[in-house]
Formats: C-alpha cells, sequence, structure tokens
C-alpha cells in the first residue's frame, strides 16, 4: 500500500485516538455498569464494546466520544499514551 500523505495523516489522527481498552473496561466496572447495560448508553453492540476492551478494534472518534459520555470522562481519559506505537505507524 502507497502512504499518501492524506493517508498518512488519517492513519496517525486514527493513532491518536487509539483506546485504553482496559482502562475503559475498568471505569465501566466502577460505575456499575455491565457490558449490555452500557453498550446500549454508548449507542454501540455488547459486541463492539467487548473487541474495544480487548484491543481488537479501534473506534472512530465519534465511538470514542460517546464511550467517555457514557463513562462521564474525557476521551483523553481513555486513550492510549500517543507514545504507544507499531511498526505499521511509524512509517507516518
Amino acid at each position: 500500500m502507497r502512504l499518501t500523505l492524506s493517508r498518512c495523516a488519517s492513519m496517525c489522527m486514527v493513532f491518536l485516538v487509539q483506546p485504553d481498552g482496559p482502562e475503559i473496561r475498568r471505569q465501566r466496572e466502577l460505575r456499575g455498569y455491565g457490558l449490555r447495560g452500557f453498550a446500549k448508553a454508548a449507542k454501540i453492540s455488547p459486541s463492539y464494546l467487548s473487541r474495544i476492551e480487548r484491543g481488537e478494534r479501534h473506534p472512530q472518534p465519534e465511538v470514542m466520544a460517546r464511550i467517555a459520555k457514557a463513562l462521564g470522562r474525557r476521551i483523553v481519559d481513555i486513550k492510549r499514551d500517543a507514545t504507544e506505537c507499531n511498526d505499521e505507524q511509524r512509517d507516518c
């Protein structure tokens, strides 16, 4: 795949809002939410939430915003540190 400047910028922007799945789960459980109830509050499917919490999915910023809102947190409180990077994203 050839990386154009706009493609690279798009990939890096998504990288900046990668979720901290274990933190999302911890915050959800601290607030007494079950997986299904929280998924409903965040307007996503329970299976999608489960995959986000396990680090198998990286949701769009809009989904991250809904998760953060349902937790009463800011997006920066539930995203991974920007210093965590994989080889594909280092090319940006």
